[in-house]
């Protein structure tokens, strides 16, 4: 019995002991020093280069996507190929008829009819770098939007082949031949092509009704070289509409103000042609240099433009 007893009181000392030392253990254990981190959100280098160039660019690219976000609110953003002849156009959409990088948007309503084109910047076609047809344009052919088949409709391009647009039926009304070829319409384009390209392009297409896609009528809204240009023209012959005028006379002599009929554009009679006259007659701003009114008209500021 003593033995047992002995026993019994030798392992209770031991376990005392033992707790003992482990709790002196534990007392005696140091903190862990803490790591220096460096933040990364604050660093501008990764691996050496520095960041902060890339931090503007996505700013910039967020900034971008968010102002098209913006733009596009109503309207879905589907591609089409800028070689594409169908005239079908889908509803409420809007597209890209840039060609390359360009960034030109052209905008459907829920007719399926385009209504409204607009870009930042028209960068002119570089027919040294891009592939151009021996005629001066990306593509054979026009997109067979409905209405072009007539003999007195061209296949009309709201931006121009020239101006850096595509052939689709996003880029294609069908346009009075006379109009699209030698009217305001190409005057339109001419000035741009002299100016070197334009900013803040927007053309407005008007329509009869929902159900035709000929348009009755164009305004076309961009800046040359600092002065914003208003163009707005109806879709018809301009040889009808000058000759109505009385504005089908020979064209003057470059060499006298004197010679030739301009009576029914100089309502004064006073021999020259102001900027109001010009527009009453029928004329869309600006009159350059290589224009027939020109000489009658006052360049101010010589730069071969009167009325921008």
């Amino acid at each position: 019995m003593k033995k047992w007893t002995f026993l019994l009181f030798a392992s209770i000392l031991l376990a005392g002991c033992t707790d003992a030392e482990s709790e002196q253990s534990i007392e005696k254990e140091e903190p862990v020093e803490e790591v220096a981190t460096t933040d990364i959100e604050t660093d501008t280098e990764i691996n050496g280069e520095d960041t902060t160039e890339l931090e503007e660019e996505t700013v910039v690219e967020e900034e971008s996507t968010q102002e098209n976000t913006d733009l596009f609110t109503g309207y879905d953003l589907i591609e089409v190929d800028g070689g594409d002849l169908s005239g079908y156009r889908e509803a409420n959409v809007v597209v890209d008829i840039g060609f390359g990088d360009r960034e030109y948007w052209a905008f459907t309503n829920e007719h399926g009819q385009l209504v409204r084109v607009i870009a930042e910047k028209i960068t002119l076609q570089d027919d040294d770098n891009e592939p151009v047809t021996s005629s001066g344009r990306y593509y054979s052919d026009e997109a067979k939007v409905p209405g072009v088949e007539s003999d007195i409709l061209d296949e009309g391009h709201i931006i121009a082949d020239s101006l850096g647009g595509v052939s689709n039926a996003y880029n294609i009304t069908p346009q009075e031949s006379t109009l699209n070829r030698h009217g305001d319409q190409a005057y339109m384009e001419d000035a741009i092509r002299k100016a070197g390209g334009a900013t803040n392009f927007e053309a407005i297409i008007t329509y009869p009704d929902t159900e035709t896609q000929i348009p009755s009528s164009y305004k076309y809204t961009y800046t040359l070289m600092g002065n914003e240009i208003v163009d707005t023209f109806d879709n018809i012959n301009p040889d009808e509409v000058n000759e109505s005028l009385g504005l089908t006379e020979s064209e003057p002599s470059t060499n006298s103000n004197t010679e030739g009929d301009i009576s029914s554009v100089d309502t004064n009679g006073n021999g020259q042609v102001t900027i109001s006259e010009a527009k009453a007659a029928g004329f869309s701003m600006p009159i350059t240099s290589d224009h027939w009114l020109y000489q009658y008209m006052d360049d101010r500021d010589g730069d071969g433009m009167v009325g921008e």
